[in-house]
């Protein structure tokens, strides 16, 4: 069957190379065999191309960690699904439920383990979780990374109505965590150097906008919207390069959700706000099958529908890194691979 790997640590597109995979023979009791039909890309697979990072640094691999695809065969004790069932596999193949554990965070798609850039994968049952009725495959295939990573970061914050939440800049994590917050009655606020990518967060539900380019200590302009009092939840995604005006506007006892490194993860900030203000800062890496669970619930309940900028065809994957590279995007960028 037809896949891509990651051959070597040169970026892009120097790393990437569509080859002839052998597939998987016969499934073991409790595997099913999912022909793929779109996957979507998230920043962590443009540095799985530069060599990765730990855990994530298996080579050669085959990238991407979302898809959605269609259950074509199951093992001889697979009783959660049948063929014909639309299905996305975890970002995390050994994490099913509760707290993170050392062989749940070995066993990444597309970095630890083989991805999902390929015609067609093979999983454990448990590590599916089904389709939301309303949503194409391409809709579908941006949910397992960014889709749970807000979730994940929501939730576990104690996300509800009249909370104030900040998103840093409209890639896939921020745009979903948008979303969600939307509909569970939060105000949002969303930065980007982009009064065009700040017109579409408008679009998609943002309350208010801050164009940090002309603002740069938009902290202050956080702390302006909510009246002195700082928002609930950051989903900081820039990492140490935004991370101190982001402790900055937090309010006494809220929460840092810490997911990304779009920044210089060497920068030293100072941690003291967290200290002197009781507040917290949680590392988010993805989330569970049960997670992934409550996230499908939520989105099929609430008929969200994933912002996808652009679509490319399979043989185009390249291009699509290439694109997906130059961050000009909002929401995510898919591969439909049939």
């Amino acid at each position: 069957m037809k896949a891509y790997r990651i051959v070597s640590d040169a970026g892009v597109p120097e790393a990437i190379s569509r080859v002839d995979v052998e597939e998987p023979g016969e499934l073991l009791p409790h595997e099913v065999r999912v022909e793929v039909h779109a996957c979507s890309l998230n920043f962590r697979d443009l540095i799985v191309t530069r060599g990765g990072y730990p855990r994530n640094d298996t080579s050669p691999v085959v990238p991407l960690s979302d898809a959605s695809g269609e259950v074509v065969e199951v093992g001889s004790a697979v009783r959660r699904w049948s063929e014909g069932d639309r299905v996305m596999p975890n970002f995390l193949a050994k994490h099913p439920a509760g707290g993170l554990t050392e062989a749940g965070a070995r066993s990444s798609l597309g970095g630890g383990l083989e991805g999902v850039l390929a015609e067609r994968i093979v999983a454990s049952e448990e590590a599916l979780v089904r389709v939301p009725a309303h949503l194409s495959h391409e809709q579908a295939a941006t949910l397992p990374c960014a889709g749970v990573t807000a979730w994940n970061a929501l939730t576990s914050a104690g996300l509800k109505p009249g909370d104030t939440v900040l998103l840093l800049g409209t890639g896939g994590v921020s745009v979903f965590g948008l979303q969600l917050a939307h509909a569970a009655g939060a105000t949002t606020i969303v930065t980007s150097s982009s009064d065009e990518k700040l017109g579409l967060a408008r679009g998609l539900g943002a309350d208010h906008v801050i164009n940090y380019g002309n603002t740069p200590d938009w902290h202050e302009e956080v702390l302006r919207i909510t009246g002195g009092r700082g928002v609930d939840n950051v989903l900081e995604v820039g990492g140490a390069g935004t991370l101190e005006r982001s402790l900055k506007s937090v309010r006494v006892g809220g929460t840092i959700s810490l997911i990304g490194l779009l920044t210089n993860p060497d920068e030293q900030p100072s941690v003291l706000p967290a200290l002197l203000n009781a507040q917290t800062i949680r590392g988010i890496y993805v989330g569970s099958v049960a997670q992934f669970e409550g996230l499908a619930q939520a989105v099929e309940a609430n008929r969200i529908k994933p912002k996808i900028d652009r679509t490319f065809a399979f043989e185009e994957a390249v291009e699509a890194y290439s694109y997906f590279q130059q961050q000009k995007h909002v929401g995510k960028v898919v591969i439909r691979v049939r």
